[in-house]
């Protein structure tokens, strides 16, 4: 992981809780995959103290764009970078999803600022010519924020909200398995954003056989592996093991997550 001092291309305000930030990826040796993440410095000072992590929204040749939620202090210093800044980021960081090859039609659930995360898995099947089917959960239909983007790759893709009564996980259950699942061939599935979504997606990834990748999300402190901050359980066979999602993961097998 090395650090970039990066050139903010743009940040600017796309909905009433979040925000889009465009940096200049140039100095970067390699792109970044998809899942992976940057320890982001909120402000040009050192408060708040730590970095914040951001996943990937979009990758470019020479650009990076993050999506991110606006919720506490870090996040609200961010909306204060401006175009021309210098953003101080660690990076890329953690495993990132790993597209089967031969995938003709994958399956992406995800809830909130999930969506930004799996948005990089869309456009990477896109290049390989696999279809994407999307069902993106949200609190409001302004909050799909990428629902366009991925539509413009191809993708089919379903929208649920709590403002809309349909976001329920009975409901997406339902939206899964009488709509998606009988017409359509599902090689792989993806998801992140929500525990309650993610614990459909892993059994409905069971009950089908259909091998499936998971990025959590955790709260960071160093995102190297030294604090332990970001913990959780996985089961390897029999035994239960603790892993760090900073540096394990973030993404792993879905059928390995312990959800209780």
């Amino acid at each position: 992981m090395k650090q970039y001092h990066a050139p903010v291309l743009s940040n600017i305000q796309v909905s009433e809780r979040y925000w889009h930030m465009t940096v200049d990826s140039s100095a970067l040796p390699f792109k970044p995959d998809p899942g992976q993440f940057f320890h982001i410095r909120c402000a040009g000072t050192y408060s708040p103290f730590l970095r914040r992590p951001l996943s990937i929204y979009q990758i470019h040749e020479h650009t990076l764009e993050f999506l991110y939620v606006v919720k506490g202090k870090g996040t609200t210093a961010m909306t204060r970078i401006r175009k021309g800044d210098t953003l101080d980021m660690m990076g890329p960081v953690g495993k990132g999803f790993e597209l089967y090859k031969q995938a003709e039609t994958v399956l992406l659930i995800a809830r909130g600022v999930g969506i930004a995360t799996l948005a990089a898995v869309a456009q990477a099947a896109f290049q390989q010519k696999a279809h994407c089917v999307a069902v993106l959960s949200a609190r409001t239909e302004e909050d799909l924020l990428a629902a366009e983007y991925l539509e413009e790759f191809g993708a089919t893709v379903y929208k649920v909200t709590d403002e809309g009564g349909t976001s329920d996980v009975s409901h997406v259950k339902q939206l899964i398995q009488e709509d998606i699942l009988p017409f359509y061939k599902i090689d792989s599935l993806y998801t992140c954003g929500s525990r309650r979504l993610s614990k459909l997606a892993q059994s409905i990834a069971f009950d089908h056989q259909i091998p499936g990748e998971i990025a959590l999300e955790e709260h960071m402190g160093c995102a190297m592996g030294a604090c332990f901050a970001c913990v959780c359980d996985i089961q390897e066979g029999r035994e239960r093991k603790s892993v760090r999602v900073c540096m394990e993961g973030p993404v792993f097998p879905l059928e390995k997550v312990v959800m209780e």
